[in-house]
């Protein structure tokens, strides 16, 4: 056991010396926070106005199009081609041409400028003039407009978990839903990317004949244990580093451009009000419809048992590394090169693929018999048992998932430590499956 304490020391330390470890462990929360930063500025800095010249020979729209933050709107009785010239001389950034529509068939709408036009524009001028033909729609056949949205109904259904005591807990899908698809594919992405860093370890190691130092005072069981375990412990020091620094910049950053949006929506607010320029009513109502459901998601966050998943993830975290990354190290020890090792690493990661694929099947039904057996089988349950964990997994499921997990990442270890013992002295020997099964079965 102290070799295998060394072994881990050594892989641990060895590892977060080096710079590439420093620097990715400060550069990965910076440009978070730049992420945020960037969403920040976009949402809090002032708009371009633009302004819109509207030709309509219908004279059905003249007063559908308002003025906003964005746009402003200014009716012409010219011509078409007048309006053309205008635009192109740079007094307007747009046309809009409406002719002399049919109602029941609305054709020949237009819009002309010297660019490109955002599909945000097009899609707000496009709804406000189906809005108003619906309007007249509605008029021509006697419908009262009001009388019909009086008729619309919104229901909210509200979700509760019962327990055999009588107890109701407030349950929420959308947090369940967005907790666990993040954790089972944070799980995914480690996997990957430190199983990958445990082979081309033991890959640089076999090639440079360090190994045939080490290997005559340790046995290859406790060397590939302690490889292994010091490189996962590397992968959770760094995700515990990113965590921490990723939520101080975020924190930071939101701070900062928290107060400088509400400055900036009174800025414009007063700037319209100068201008004699009315608020859209659409355009409010769209902010509000946000503002509620970012309000509805992070309450929706805290009907989850944040601390059962907290510790779930870590279980997960660890003991699916763990699992394949024995796996790893042994392709490790059978190859010579990173590019002999791609036959053999499909087979592997193959089940991971699956359960990320699986993730949206889970989530239409995270209860059913596709996602207890998925959650169930050491090789997908890192995955698919963090997705299910928000939504409430019984007791009894969540630690026959656990004890399987063990006893898999057990079995792995065994099978790996198989094909080291003898893959890791073998060079320049071309390997395959019926070779790898050789060195399982093989005793001495």
């Amino acid at each position: 056991m102290n070799n295998i304490g060394l072994i881990i020391a050594r892989e641990y330390l060895s590892r977060v010396r080096k710079k590439s470890f420093i620097v990715m462990t400060l550069l990965a929360p910076i440009l978070f926070g730049g992420f945020f930063f960037f969403i920040g500025w976009s949402a809090t800095r002032e708009a371009d106005t633009q302004t819109i010249v509207v030709v309509d020979e219908s004279k059905l729209f003249e007063s559908v199009f308002e003025n906003d933050n964005e746009t402003v709107f200014s009716y012409t009785s010219t011509s078409l081609d007048n309006a053309k010239e205008e635009v192109l001389t740079g007094l307007f950034d747009g046309l809009l041409y409406i002719p002399s529509v049919d109602v029941e068939k609305p054709e020949g709408v237009a819009f002309y400028s010297t660019n490109n036009p955002s599909i945000t524009m097009m899609r707000k001028l496009s709804r406000r003039i189906e809005g108003e033909i619906e309007n007249i729609k509605l008029t021509r056949s006697g419908i009262d407009k009001e009388v019909l949205d009086g008729l619309k109904a919104d229901v909210d259904i509200s979700t509760f978990n019962l327990s055999e005591s009588g107890d109701e807990v407030v349950s929420s899908s959308i947090g369940a839903t967005a907790i666990g698809w993040a954790s089972g594919f944070i799980i995914y992405m480690f996997i990957f990317v430190y199983g990958a860093m445990c082979m081309r370890g033991v890959v640089e190691e076999k090639t440079s004949r360090i190994i045939e130092v080490v290997i005559s005072s340790v046995k290859p069981f406790n060397l590939m244990l302690g490889k292994v375990l010091g490189i996962a412990g590397v992968g959770l020091s760094q995700f515990i580093l990113w965590v921490i620094l990723s939520i101080g910049i975020s924190t930071f950053v939101g701070g900062m451009f928290a107060g400088n949006a509400t400055s900036v929506k009174d800025a414009q607010a007063q700037q319209l009000e100068q201008m004699d320029i009315p608020q859209d009513e659409g355009q409010l109502a769209q902010q509000e419809a946000q503002n509620t459901v970012f309000s509805d998601f992070t309450g929706a966050l805290s009907t989850v048992n944040i601390p059962l998943v907290i510790i779930c993830f870590l279980f997960y975290f660890l003991t699916g590394y763990l699992l394949y990354g024995a796996l790893f190290a042994a392709i490790g020890s059978a190859v010579d090169s990173d590019a002999d090792a791609q036959q053999f690493m499909f087979p592997v990661t193959i089940p991971l693929i699956i359960s990320i694929v699986a993730l949206n099947g889970v989530i239409n039904d995270p209860n059913g018999s596709m996602a207890f057996w998925m959650s169930i089988i050491p090789f997908t349950s890192p995955v698919i048992m963090m997705m299910r964990v928000p939504f409430g997994v019984p007791v009894w499921e969540l630690a026959l998932s656990m004890v399987l997990m063990v006893g898999g990442f057990l079995f792995t270890i065994w099978l790996a430590s198989r094909i080291y013992r003898i893959g890791i002295l073998m060079h320049g020997t071309k390997v395959n499956y019926k070779t790898l099964g050789k060195w399982i079965m093989m005793k001495n």
